[in-house]
């Protein structure tokens, strides 16, 4: 979900004195200046979509990537080859961001054209939360659709080992007067990120969301970092999970699964894959009935009948977009440890981040 405790209690930042902050670090680690703005713009918008797991908790991961890790700061995507409406993106080993935002928008101009495209990259690395890609389409009147791979966190239904990523999938549907509709998920019961925020702030997890090492359940956020994602719905979930792997990695030349790495020694860098399509709406039908359409779907969804103890039912992407709102106006609330993270990372530098003390 993407609401997390005690929230009000945070230290509020505003999303553009965020991204200054921010840019200054990745620009510091020898990114262009756009690069680094694009980066930072990818963090604060999950923080502010209320996405935290993939915010700016990650500053002083991506730093050591970076720096120490073997992703290119200076890495460039670029085609790598175009046959009709299928694109490969060699993404040069920079920051899956960057690479993400490059192929994304390769595939919407292609489906400008000729309705609808699909963009594979490999040669990329961890790209953050996928809701932002696939929501580049929205202002072009496109469904947009993003995926990844993801290092193995999860066992096949029934294993005990771990060979199997989370492998998040976003869809956004654009509409007119109500919020898109955008589904991000993992199809993983959380994210490894979630799990630290909540071992960040020395709370149990929710039950259901993860093992121990031996395959208990446990409500220990230690033990879960140390342990397996437990899988949505079963074999479903896994099932899932392999396939969207499978679309994400394949199709572009990327590693999948175990190639990729692993949680103890971390991603090899440069092997991550990605998978994005762009669907034209007005290829298909006029644009504004089709929003129309999606607003009724999310205003039925909003004034359905609710269960005991439920103040309210949500369409996907509906409470994000509030947060976004929120956030923007009041600020992003960041706990003590990510923003001791982001000055630690700054301070390694020598960059002055007045925004955030």
């Amino acid at each position: 979900m993407a609401q997390y405790p005690d929230t009000e209690s945070e230290q509020r930042v505003m999303p553009e004195r965020l991204t200054r902050a921010v840019q200054s670090i990745f620009a510091a680690c020898g990114m262009a200046t756009e690069d680094a703005r694009l980066l930072a713009a990818a963090l604060v918008h999950a923080d502010q979509r209320g996405i935290h797991s993939h915010g700016t908790l990650r500053v002083p991961d991506y730093v050591r990537k970076l720096t120490e890790e073997g992703v290119d700061p200076r890495g460039r995507p670029a085609i790598a080859s175009n046959c009709g409406n299928a694109i490969v993106v060699d993404g040069g080993n920079a920051m899956g961001q960057i690479v993400a935002d490059f192929a994304m928008r390769a595939a919407i101009r292609k489906a400008a054209e000729n309705g609808v495209a699909l963009a594979a990259a490999r040669h990329s690395n961890h790209c953050g939360a996928m809701d932002r890609w696939a929501m580049l389409a929205l202002e072009h009147d496109m469904i947009g659709i993003a995926a990844t791979n993801a290092l193995p966190t999860m066992a096949p239904w029934g294993g005990a080992e771990k060979i199997v990523g989370i492998n998040p999938l976003a869809i956004a549907f654009p509409a007119a007067a109500e919020a898109p509709v955008v589904l991000d998920v993992a199809f993983g019961a959380t994210a490894h990120g979630k799990i630290r925020v909540y071992h960040q702030k020395g709370r149990p997890i929710p039950e259901g969301w993860a093992f121990d090492r031996n395959g208990r359940a446990t409500t220990d956020a230690a033990a879960a970092l140390e342990g397996l994602i437990q899988p949505i719905g079963a074999h479903k979930g896994v099932g899932l999970a392999i396939v969207v792997g499978m679309l994400s990695t394949l199709l572009g030349g990327a590693s999948y699964g175990t190639e990729l790495g692993n949680m103890e020694d971390g991603p090899r860098p440069g092997h991550d894959g990605h998978v994005f399509i762009a669907i034209n709406i007005a290829s298909f039908l006029p644009v504004a009935a089709f929003k129309a359409r999606t607003d009724a779907i999310s205003r039925q969804i909003q004034a359905s009948r609710r269960r005991d103890g439920v103040d309210r039912v949500y369409p996907p992407g509906l409470m994000e977009a509030e947060f976004e709102r929120r956030y923007a106006m009041d600020g992003i609330p960041l706990n003590e440890a990510t923003l001791a993270g982001i000055v630690a990372s700054a301070k390694r530098f020598g960059v002055s981040v007045p925004e955030l003390t």
